[in-house]
């Protein structure tokens, strides 16, 4: 218990030398918040909820040359991860969704060409966790909006205020998020507040983000009690965003929430379902995950998943800025419908692997079936997958294959393809690029806090060594922060 009070007085203390004084303040009473619950007792704090969907095996190429599957742009993973190490605790394993560790990171990609929305690039290294093994980085990135061009914005603020969001950490964290956004509201775009608890309210009607301080008003009067009326909260705001909805725009509802749904719709499985009938709307889904305790964390992933939109866990201010501020240009989809499809060359490649995407896998022939549901790229947004793979001849010129994906332009039914071929050559890792170095650091990592089979001779040493020099493009600092994340973890 002594190592956790020490834990919430170093994390208080690191996350406050970056912020205003009265985000010091906050910080303060976050962490001692955590602490005053009693929670991180055992491996799972509460009654927290987290879905272990496995690990994808090697699969021999000569049997099945082609891997098909739907991108994944969220990073609430990584977040729920960085909470449990501020608290000097590992992560529970279920909780580890590698892809998500990878993609919380913005990375140097070239820009898409040729009226394209995305742009495609690969690249192949040796493997430092298996030396006879290489990996393959994909990466994609979506095309950069200046913020003059953005479309306008209908939002639907859907927020808990049922009695378990009466803590710091969630409702009150919460506010201060929804009050940058605000800020970074321009006078065209408007905004709608839909709160449950026993029952669903509409807070505020759809305004224009030139009422800042009436917008703002209503979000300081939010108040947490009562038992969670979720379903009935969902249905309220798609009828919301529906009846106010934008041509051409930016259509998006976004919940705020720990998951506890328990009045009227409530299970994961109905909950679903009812959010794949509301996707052809043309209304997206972001899902803010807060607190700890009784966090669905397995709810919310699976909500986002199915709705059209991407699932952040809100942990502390920093995160807050990360969502709001400096990448708000997420909130506006470029691509939807996102697959992607690598055909192995079975005489270059003998076995490969997908690190992480496993509850993203499509069959083959889903790739070209434009009415099966994949994943979502915001504007400037990057997304990179890695395969762990077994080669034939590494030294041949046989191209390793062609990595292929579709993606729908928003307000379009069609998809587009694109194709890239993923060249012979392999760089050793330690000089391979900037990208491969950190995105392999930052699995390699996963792969410990996943406890996975196929994590071979991977350390602590190497995710440093790899990391260390993989951070001259960091977007507000945040490879620099997950370097002092992990130097003084255990693992």
């Amino acid at each position: 218990m002594n190592r956790h009070f020490f834990s919430l007085v170093l994390f208080s203390a690191l996350f406050c030398l970056n912020c205003t004084s009265n985000e010091k303040l906050y910080e303060a009473e976050l962490a001692y918040s955590w602490w005053d619950g009693g929670l991180y007792e055992g491996d799972y704090p509460g009654t927290e909820k987290y879905e272990d969907y496995g690990e994808n095996p090697f699969v021999n190429t000569a049997e099945e040359p082609v891997s098909t599957f739907s991108i994944d742009a969220d990073g609430a993973s990584y977040c729920i991860m960085r909470r449990f190490v501020n608290l000097g605790q590992m992560p529970p394993k279920a909780s580890v969704r590698i892809e998500e560790y990878i993609n919380y990171f913005a990375f140097d990609y070239p820009e898409p060409t040729d009226n394209e929305n995305i742009a495609l690039n690969s690249e192949v290294s040796t493997c430092p966790w298996a030396p006879d093994h290489y990996l393959l980085r994909l990466g994609m990135k979506g095309k950069t909006i200046p913020e003059h061009e953005l479309p306008n914005s209908n939002f639907v603020l859907l927020i808990d205020v049922s009695g378990s969001m009466d803590s710091n950490d969630k409702l009150e964290l919460l506010k201060v998020g929804f009050k940058q956004m605000v800020d970074e509201m321009r006078p065209t775009d408007r905004i709608a507040i839909v709160t449950y608890a026993g029952k669903v309210e509409v807070l505020l009607d759809s305004t224009f983000g030139d009422e800042k301080d009436k917008i703002k008003t209503a979000i300081d009067n939010l108040k947490a009690s009562g038992s969670t009326a979720g379903g009935a909260g969902i249905q309220m705001a798609y009828e919301i965003a529906v009846k106010n909805y934008i041509p051409d725009g930016n259509n998006r509802i976004i919940l705020g929430t720990d998951g506890d749904f328990n009045v009227g719709i409530s299970s994961k499985e109905e909950l679903v379902e009812f959010i794949k009938t509301k996707r052809e709307s043309g209304v997206y889904l972001t899902v803010l995950g807060v607190g700890t305790g009784n966090l669905n964390d397995a709810m919310m992933e699976q909500l986002a998943n199915n709705g059209n939109g991407t699932y952040e866990y809100i942990d502390n201010i920093k995160q807050i800025k990360k969502v709001f501020v400096y990448e708000r240009s997420k909130f506006y989809t470029i691509a939807k419908d996102s697959k992607v499809q690598v055909i192995f060359n079975p005489e270059k490649v003998k076995a490969y692997r997908l690190i992480g995407y496993e509850n993203r896998v499509l069959n083959n022939e889903d790739f070209e079936n434009d009415s099966i549901d994949a994943g979502e790229i915001g504007a400037g947004q990057t997304i990179t997958a890695i395969y762990e793979l077994v080669l034939d001849d590494p030294t041949s010129a046989i191209p390793f294959g062609n990595f292929g994906f579709r993606y729908i332009k928003p307000h379009e039914t069609q998809s587009r393809a694109l194709d890239h071929t993923i060249e012979h050559s392999v760089t050793p890792i330690f000089q391979s690029s900037e990208n491969m170095r950190f995105a392999t650091a930052i699995a390699g990592f996963g792969l410990q806090t996943k406890q996975s089979t196929y994590k071979g001779t991977a350390s602590k040493s190497m995710v440093l060594e790899l990391a260390n020099n993989a951070i001259s493009f960091d977007p507000n600092d945040l490879r620099a922060e997950f370097l002092e994340l992990i130097k003084n973890l255990e693992f």
